[in-house]
């Protein structure tokens, strides 16, 4: 049997799995969950953006919404807005569109064709964004996406948060030790000892101790030192489709009193800028190609954004080993977070993945050892699709930008670079515009709602059937009322830092 399941390694990544994992198991007084830390290495703590999805999974281990903004520094997180990833306008205007979490169909409709017809006519036509949702509009007012009458984890819109990742995993780690039965560990793993099958028997560690469990979690990060070093799963490199390998990080003070709620995704001529405000600080970040641009140079550009002159001491550097692994379960060893792979911090895919990866290793765990090839050749085959899907909606941003000032943005466009099963959705699209049929895998993480809001706000030409004159005037229809909702919503919502500040003083009702 399968008593006994050890996660090693802390952070986001190793906390998050082991509350999952012990929640999941908290009704057998048989099984135990323990979590190894290094005292020695410090968790990477860039990822400081999520997607709506964690919400349902920091309910379910029993996190409090109050306890998140009180202990983490959290925002909230309606969309990112994504600007300068095409050329500037005539008059020199700087191109930005959302990627909300609303779902882009108001009132059961999609509103695309619409969007196309307008656009084809040559008129003045508002972002896709706006006509498809209220949430565009709350997102530029600096809104919340709840009221302070709201229960825990329930809105008007669909969310997500900004946060400390430090923060996040202490709090993780405090519930998962206090309340879910988690047994923390601090100590260095030396040697993996392995047994005739090749499966892991136990850990060899500094302190002297031998430790033995039944399975084995890998959330060591890049290092993936049981599932990469010991068990020598072989790392699928991506590299020739996600050009970005490298990243400086810097934390800098939160100057102003009107907090986005929104990350900042701004392109630069070798990448990107993430620029994330939480209530104590922002966490910036300059991503970057090392081919295409130098250190020195990416440092003197990171510094230009942020309006201060930056040396090399300044700022933290990040290498991105971009791919994952050819198996994420491997024998009784499961891989979550970088340890699995890494696909750059566009879309805020880190979280996404280690969430979705915990959740669905937890859902069907093995009972015993027999278990174990049916379960993980399914699980792999699921995450594999996870994976490709991601690769496929990061490279999207890149490839269908039309920017040309420089050859980074050239390369990206370049079909060597662009992956089979992205080009044969780009080609179908020219043809008719995306539709739900088009997704037809469960496990791909970024669906239909996603690819519009990407396309169409990047003005990419996805063709739909014509529209007639009683179909244009029933959307426009729609999307006058899209219009109204979202200005009596606003009256009824606030700034997003006043409902934090009420959230901290009053704490939020539970559902």
């Amino acid at each position: 049997m399968i008593n006994s399941y050890v996660v090693v390694g802390g952070g986001t990544a190793g906390w998050l799995t082991a509350c999952i994992l012990a929640k999941k198991l908290s009704e057998y007084s048989d099984k135990t969950v323990t979590l190894i830390e290094s005292p020695d290495i410090p968790p990477i703590g860039v990822g400081e953006g999520t997607v709506p999805s964690i919400r349902e999974t920091l309910k379910m281990i029993g996190i409090s919404e109050t306890d998140l903004f009180s202990k983490c520094d959290a925002t909230f997180k309606q969309s990112i807005k994504f600007e300068s990833w095409l050329k500037p306008g005539a008059d020199n205007s700087q191109h930005y569109y959302h990627h909300l979490f609303d779902f882009p169909f108001p009132f059961g409709e999609s509103l695309s064709p619409l969007w196309q017809n307008l656009k084809q006519s040559g008129v003045d036509t508002p972002s896709f964004a706006s006509l498809a949702s209220i949430q565009e509009y709350q997102a530029e007012l600096g809104r919340a996406p709840k009221r302070i009458t709201d229960p825990e984890y329930t809105g008007i819109s669909d969310y997500a948060y900004h946060f400390d990742a430090l923060k996040f995993a202490r709090l993780l780690k405090e519930h998962g030790t206090s309340n879910l039965g988690i047994r923390h560990v601090t100590d260095n793993v030396v040697t993996v000892n392995k047994k005739s099958d090749g499966s892991i028997l136990n850990l060899n560690m500094q302190s002297g101790i031998t430790l033995e469990f039944d399975f084995f979690v890998d959330c060591t990060g890049f290092k993936s030192v049981l599932l990469g070093d010991a068990l020598e799963v072989p790392f699928i490199p991506k590299s020739d489709v996600i050009l970005t390998d490298k990243a400086l990080t810097i934390q800098v003070p939160n100057l102003s009193e009107d907090i986005p709620p929104y990350t900042i995704s701004k392109a630069h001529r070798c990448g990107w800028i993430w620029d994330i405000a939480l209530t104590s600080r922002r966490g910036v970040g300059f991503v970057y190609s090392s081919k295409h641009l130098s250190d020195d140079d990416a440092i003197n550009e990171f510094g230009n954004y942020l309006g201060m002159k930056l040396n090399a001491d300044d700022v933290r550097v990040v290498d991105m080993r971009i791919g994952f692994r050819e198996k994420f379960w491997y024998k009784n060893c499961v891989a979550i977070g970088l340890s699995q792979g890494f696909i750059e911090p566009l879309e805020a895919t880190a979280i996404l993945l280690s969430d979705f990866s915990a959740n669905l290793f937890c859902n069907k765990l093995p009972q015993a050892h027999d278990d174990l090839e049916v379960l993980s050749e399914r699980f792999n085959e699921r995450v594999s699709s996870a994976w490709n899907s991601v690769v496929d909606f990061v490279k999207l941003h890149y490839c269908i930008s039309d920017r040309d000032d420089s050859q980074f943005w050239l390369d990206n466009r370049n079909d060597s670079t662009i992956p089979d099963s992205l080009l044969e959705k780009l080609a179908l699209w020219k043809l008719h515009g995306p539709t739900k049929d088009d997704f037809t895998n469960n496990f791909e993480v970024f669906r239909l709602e996603n690819y519009l809001y990407v396309l169409l706000g990047m003005e990419y030409s996805a063709k739909y059937n014509p529209v007639s004159e009683n179909q244009l005037k029933r959307l426009q229809e729609q999307a006058e009322r899209v219009k109204s909702t979202a200005e009596q919503v606003a009256q009824q919502t606030q700034k997003q830092l006043k409902v934090i500040e009420a959230i901290k003083q009053y704490g939020l009702s539970k559902c």
